[in-house]
């Protein structure tokens, strides 16, 4: 009789698996209220406004005392970059950012793009819309969402951009042409942070669907790394009917059969579908354990506790900490670095934008076990903190249709290597189109 049970419950399974791995689940879209006090009766605001950046000597004047009150422990003999930012060539920083770096002329570059906001679900939500100059005859342009991460802003794809909008002009094919949308997480930069506790990538996901309707987009593309990519992969998993194709350059996969053959990779690889350049860029385990330890504290402080407090140098490349400069101008230059240490530093949202860490850093979150059943391109950058090989992608993303070993670059590829990315882009957008 418990025999008969036993091979029922197993058989059970087994159907049930079988029925139910590839089911397209969607997360449940909701609703959500995260400005101050109680939602009002009346209806939410939906007007879009246009917004300009700006300064003023006040501001100035302020940031300009502060550095001059600067105290620096020195740093240890030949410590590099080993024990974080260098105080000695942060001593050349601060010189700059306090005599040479031109805040001024960094806002006109930042208004060169057209900046809008708009109220949605009780948060003034700032984006940048970016159309093209000019397009091919009979041509429409694409809708392409960009979303950043952390310690990041939407400045990291004012570089991209001329690329997806303007391919011609730059060198690439005019077969696609986008028009671009870069919000701002709230909480970073110049969108309102929640008032509320529980705000995490999904009422993000949420948050900019509801901003492409109201752009009068019903079907549009999605790209992003970092927290980008979660809140885009959420923008699938809400709306999978709304999102024409999704492409990331990093991806959360947690609930997944090949991240427990990591210990036995090494070995049997080829077994588990492994390249030789997955191979290449996943072991040895010994580097890769230590790198997460020293790069992931950052990561506990603002999961626990994200009220208290540089990653530009090792996320672009590990090896830059044996440098004394942390190789931090040898892919970007300190005007760029700047500038977005401006926008956290300006708006006050350092804070705020450390909390969407401990937001999402909650057991049982639903969308890490729900599949994405959109047309997926992934770029594969040889510098990102975890490699994930295209097994592990195709199991998250069943309609993974390109996926691209990068030639260089890390974690911040829009910002870092903005052409790279671009044709990757195209690439994908090619594939998707003549399946």
């Amino acid at each position: 009789m418990w025999l008969e049970i036993l091979l029922a419950l197993v058989l059970g399974f087994v159907i049930y698996w079988f029925v139910s791995k590839d089911k397209e689940e969607t997360l449940p879209l909701e609703d959500g209220w995260w400005g101050p006090g109680v939602r009002p009766t009346a209806g939410e605001d939906e007007s879009i406004r246009p917004f300009k950046v700006e300064t003023s000597d006040e501001e100035i004047n302020d940031l300009h005392q502060r550095i001059d009150k600067v105290r620096l422990t020195p740093p240890l003999e030949d410590s590099r970059f080993h024990y974080g930012f260098n105080s000695n060539y942060l001593k050349k920083v601060i010189s700059y950012w306090r005599n040479e770096f031109d805040w001024r002329k960094q806002v006109e570059s930042l208004n060169r793009y057209p900046h809008f906001k708009t109220k949605i679900e009780g948060l003034d939500i700032h984006f940048i819309h970016v159309k093209p100059p000019q397009l091919p005859s009979g041509q429409t342009p694409k809708p392409l969402l960009m979303v950043h991460g952390w310690p990041g802003s939407f400045y990291e794809f004012y570089k991209i951009i001329p690329f997806l909008t303007d391919p011609k002009n730059h060198g690439l094919s005019d077969e696609h042409v986008f028009e671009v949308i870069c919000p701002s997480i709230p909480g970073y930069g110049f969108s309102e942070a929640s008032s509320k506790k529980g705000f995490n990538s999904v009422a993000t996901a949420r948050i900019f669907y509801k901003l492409m309707l109201r752009l009068g987009f019903q079907q549009f593309y999605i790209q992003g790394g970092d927290w980008g990519a979660l809140i885009c992969t959420n923008m699938a998993q809400l709306v999978p009917s709304h999102v024409k194709g999704l492409h990331l350059n990093m991806a959360f996969i947690l609930r997944n059969f090949y991240t427990l053959t990591l210990l036995l990779g090494w070995r049997f690889g080829r077994l588990f579908g492994y390249t030789k350049r997955d191979m290449e860029l996943m072991y040895s385990l010994k580097k890769i354990f230590f790198n997460l330890v020293r790069e992931s504290g950052y990561l506990h402080i603002q999961s626990t506790k994200p009220d208290t407090v540089e990653k530009f140098s090792t996320w672009t490349n590990p090896e830059f900490r044996d440098l004394e400069d942390g190789g931090l101008e040898r892919k970007f230059s300190l005007d760029d670095l700047l500038t977005g240490v401006m926008l956290y530093w300006t708006t006050g949202t350092i804070t705020s934008s450390q909390r969407f860490y401990k937001e999402n850093m909650r057991l049982g979150n639903r969308h890490e076990g729900i599949k994405v059943h959109v047309p997926m391109g992934f770029a594969a950058f040889p510098c990102e903190l975890i490699h994930v090989p295209e097994k592990w992608v195709k199991s998250k993303y069943p309609k993974l249709i390109s996926y691209s070993y990068m030639p260089r670059g890390g974690h911040f590829a829009a910002f870092e290597e903005p052409e790279l990315l671009a044709q990757d882009i195209h690439k994908f957008m090619g594939l998707l189109e003549r399946q």
